[in-house]
């Protein structure tokens, strides 16, 4: 599994007890100091099947792992913060394997500057949009909480 922009590494912590010592989870993040508190807090957890990567995820090739690798893969509150979103979505799609699965979640407003400005909002239909035409189908919509919004897509 791929954690992509892990930051606080919550999703990566939560899914390396769930898979415990046969499952591997890449925590991906540009930020080295959120990478650090990852493995930190990781380590207090006893979950220590997460590695760590320092990598771009808005970049063919930046997540440093190899092709169709991967099972699954979070992308959860990055696209607004995405320069190059079809790129992310690109790179999710090459490390994924053949219909492996993508968990999308994303904020659906600003809520009064709770989420990120409106003018970086992506909505549901244009995240979508942006898996769909990069060799994913939806599997179905996900429930995400009040102020998010939530997706499974496969990998084709």
């Amino acid at each position: 599994m791929a954690d992509f922009g892990a930051g606080s590494g919550a999703y990566s912590i939560l899914a390396g007890a769930r898979a415990g010592g046969s499952g591997r989870v890449y925590a991906i993040d540009v930020n080295k100091d959120m990478l650090s508190k990852v493995k930190a807090d990781g380590a207090k957890q006893k979950v220590s099947n997460i590695e760590i990567v320092w990598g771009d995820v808005e970049t063919l090739g930046g997540t440093k792992l190899a092709s169709k690798i991967i099972d699954r893969v979070i992308i959860s509150n990055i696209l607004f913060q995405a320069e190059d979103k079809e790129g992310l979505v690109k790179e999710a799609a090459r490390i994924l394997k053949p219909n492996g699965l993508a968990l999308v979640v994303e904020w659906s407003g600003s809520y009064g500057g709770l989420g990120p400005k409106e003018s970086a909002l992506v909505s549901k239909d244009a995240a979508l949009k942006l898996f769909l035409n990069n060799g994913f189908a939806l599997v179905r919509d996900i429930s995400a909480g009040d102020y998010h919004f939530g997706f499974i897509a496969r990998r084709l």
